[in-house]
């Protein structure tokens, strides 16, 4: 497959619309790895969130904070699937509302409702900073969360004087199958994937508290090379912590996400001449040819120093698991097979290989 991303990996992390996500980095020539991190509570079966809406049907709210728009489409419709629907709108139609931004703002306008204000920077720190300079005490402020806690932004209005009741939509559960999370640590720490992609804190978090003892070995994978890639500043708090470099999109979007990648893993490549190298594989004036991962080693420890001349014992401590020195002349007679019919493996006799740098 060709596009901007051909010949590397990118790993899918996300629940929610993980297809959408994997399709759109497949639309570009990548390889897809899905280990979601983390799976949805279905809002049906979810009872915090009845038991909240219950509660700010009889004891209504003065403002409510929608955050997200599918979260807030979300729990009106668990509210008609219960039978709350109607109580449920009464109590938003007499309610301030407000959005932290454009997507909240769109599902309540399309619910028949009117924000009474929205966040021009889709921040929660800045609903925080209005909210608490119009005053809050003695207020009832609903909050709808989406997948984790708000426990910082809900601790200052409480401290400010608020009673604030949290609308736990699209709760977040380990999956129930972690042995993709567990492949994808792996992977990780292996060098076999080039980017992770992550859509929520919670899933960085998933993903290391899973890994337990090797999540140190994760982060210095990240710190190495493998692109850690966020949706959002908050999300990227866990690593940025850690001190991961990691790349963020201008906007907190799934196709601002993608296009980050897009541009961030080309500039990665190791170019040589024509050659174009790549996580999986290299690209010979711009076609893609898959390599195995025993040619490959030997391609990335050739062009870390092209022109030089790299004995096979060097290229033997290159090759993923070692073997002899027969396993080099394989995986050089295999790299050839896949670069030809240009002859860019020269061998040096008696001294070992070296890789043409023009």
């Amino acid at each position: 497959m060709t596009g901007p991303l051909a010949g590397f990996t990118v790993a899918v992390t996300a629940e929610r619309r993980r297809a959408e996500l994997a399709a759109m980095f497949e639309r570009r020539g990548a390889r897809v790895v899905s280990a979601p991190a983390l799976s949805i509570v279905p809002l049906a079966d979810d009872a915090g969130l009845a038991a909240a809406t219950g509660d700010c049907v009889t004891r209504p709210p003065d403002t409510v904070v929608a955050t997200t728009g599918i979260g807030f489409r979300g729990w009106l419709e668990a509210a008609e699937g219960w039978g709350a629907g109607e109580e449920l709108r009464a109590v938003l139609g007499r309610a301030e509302l407000v959005a932290r931004g454009p997507k909240s703002r769109g599902a309540i306008r399309a619910a028949g409702f009117a924000e009474a204000w929205h966040a021009e920077s889709e921040s929660c720190a800045e609903v925080l900073e209005r909210l608490l300079a119009a005053g809050v005490t003695g207020r009832r402020i609903a909050l709808q969360m989406h997948g984790e806690p708000q426990a910082e932004f809900v601790a200052a209005l409480r401290a400010a004087g608020a009673d604030v009741v949290e609308i736990p939509v699209y709760r977040w559960v380990p999956p129930p199958d972690p042995a993709p999370l567990r492949r994808l640590a792996a992977q990780i720490t292996a060098g076999q994937v080039d980017a992770v992609t992550f859509t929520s804190a919670a899933a960085v978090t998933a993903l290391l508290d899973l890994a337990g003892p090797e999540a140190p070995a994760i982060l210095c994978s990240f710190r190495a090379g493998v692109l850690a890639a966020c949706v959002g500043p908050v999300t990227a708090a866990r690593l940025a912590a850690e001190g991961v470099p990691v790349a963020i999109p201008g906007r907190s979007r799934l196709g601002a996400l993608v296009k980050t990648v897009e541009d961030e893993l080309p500039a990665r490549a190791v170019r040589v001449g024509t050659l174009d190298i790549r996580g999986h594989a290299v690209l010979v004036d711009g076609e893609p040819r898959q390599l195995p991962p025993a040619p490959m080693a030997v391609l990335r420890a050739l062009a870390a120093e092209p022109g030089r001349v790299h004995s096979r014992a060097e290229l033997l401590a290159a090759l993923p698991r070692g073997a002899d020195e027969h396993a080099v002349e394989m995986a050089v007679t295999r790299l050839r097979a896949a670069l030809a019919p240009a002859r860019y493996v020269q061998t040096i006799v008696k001294r070992g290989y070296r890789l043409r740098d023009g």
